[in-house]
């Protein structure tokens, strides 16, 4: 296995002392009651409070501010501090916020994956044995009978929805204006193909990137829909195409483009599946490509990754994949992509790392 040096050093070798360790274990046999109180010091207000305040608060003090029963502060407040994300001044009894209640409250990354996780996640996890065990997502029978989420993107609440796109968005959205850079300044791409376009958001960065550039879509029949809702009336939308495909049907093939394709795009997508899924899909967009197309592939590679903290960030996510999502996908290593790629055909002719919030892009041609 290689790992990038950050990871090295964190996963080769121990980092805590045997007190340390301890209290790291049960700070994870706790770890819901942590994260719903953490959760709840950002819902009610009180990291906020805190913040804005420069002498910090006492119990009573937040109490007033937020209207919530003595009791329930005084809980929130003695688990925040056992948690860390709080500081009290014994003399003055006054509260105030430390650096990890400021990571909570103000990182964009961290307040985007405690609603994924709170709307998403929580309840489905439960299942994670079963979905382990069968293969299956077991956790997403708490929103509706659906194989995938995929399927069920369309009709799930409105909060959940807004959660999940915001997860889904917040990673890859980072990392579009350096992946255009590299799509469009290092190849003549006139003709793409957006595989698990989703809502059109990257198609539609392309055309306004490319005042030439012709995009095809390609995703499920309900995820057209919604791309071509999103897309509406927005400059270079005619230049956009959806063509609607179920990629896990083996039989499925990719559309022919008649003027030849330049490039195929899959963004966050392959960690839909599982390796022979993505195998197969790899193989049917090989017989669209020719020697001139460039296949490329934007994932969060968590092997590759700067800082271990995205490392374990991503590790988690696969999770969600097993219990929520499909039952049998992960956020994949570069050793497991490559593998895939290889067997489809197909080989890597440059990776590109760090990109916005820990992407690489996969570069791949048609094995010569």
């Amino acid at each position: 296995m290689h790992l990038s040096p950050d990871l090295e050093k964190r996963y080769t070798r121990e980092q805590l002392s045997a007190r340390e360790a301890q209290r790291m274990a049960e700070f994870i046999t706790w770890g819901p009651a942590v994260f719903q109180a953490s959760r709840l010091m950002v819902k009610y207000g009180i990291f906020d409070m805190l913040r804005d305040a420069d002498d910090g608060l006492t119990r009573y003090d937040i109490v007033s501010k937020t209207q919530l029963s003595d009791y329930a502060v005084k809980c929130l407040l003695e688990a925040s501090l056992c948690i860390g994300t709080v500081l009290v001044d014994t003399t003055t009894e006054r509260y105030t916020l430390s650096k990890t209640g400021w990571f909570l409250l103000n990182d964009p990354a961290t307040r985007i994956n405690i609603d994924f996780n709170h709307d998403v996640n929580y309840e489905g996890w439960f299942h994670l044995d079963e979905s382990l065990r069968n293969g299956k997502p077991e956790g997403l029978k708490h929103f509706g009978a659906w194989p995938t989420v995929y399927e069920g993107l369309s009709q799930l609440p409105e909060e959940v929805q807004k959660s999940w796109f915001g997860f889904d968005h917040f990673y890859s959205d980072s990392s579009f204006p350096e992946a255009l850079e590299i799509v469009f300044g290092h190849y003549h791409v006139r003709s793409l193909y957006d595989v698990g376009g989703n809502t059109g958001k990257w198609a539609l960065q392309c055309v306004a990137h490319d005042q030439q550039v012709e995009v095809t879509v390609l995703d499920l029949p309900q995820q057209i829909e919604m791309m071509r809702t999103n897309i509406n009336g927005k400059p270079g939308a005619e230049r956009i195409k959806g063509h609607g495909i179920n990629l896990l049907d083996g039989n499925a093939m990719f559309p022919q483009c008649e003027s030849g394709l330049d490039a195929i795009w899959m963004s966050q997508f392959l960690d839909c599946f599982s390796m022979n899924e993505i195998t197969s899909i790899l193989t049917r967009a090989k017989s669209a490509m020719t020697a001139d197309t460039r296949l490329f592939i934007m994932e969060t590679l968590w092997d590759r990754q700067r800082f271990e903290t995205a490392a374990f960030c991503l590790t988690m996510t696969s999770l969600y994949f097993t219990a929520i999502a499909n039952g049998n996908s992960k956020m994949y290593n570069t050793e497991d992509m490559e593998q895939c790629i290889t067997s489809a055909g197909l080989e890597i002719e440059a990776i590109h790392d760090d990109l916005g919030q820990g992407h690489s892009i996969i570069v791949c041609r048609l094995k010569d």
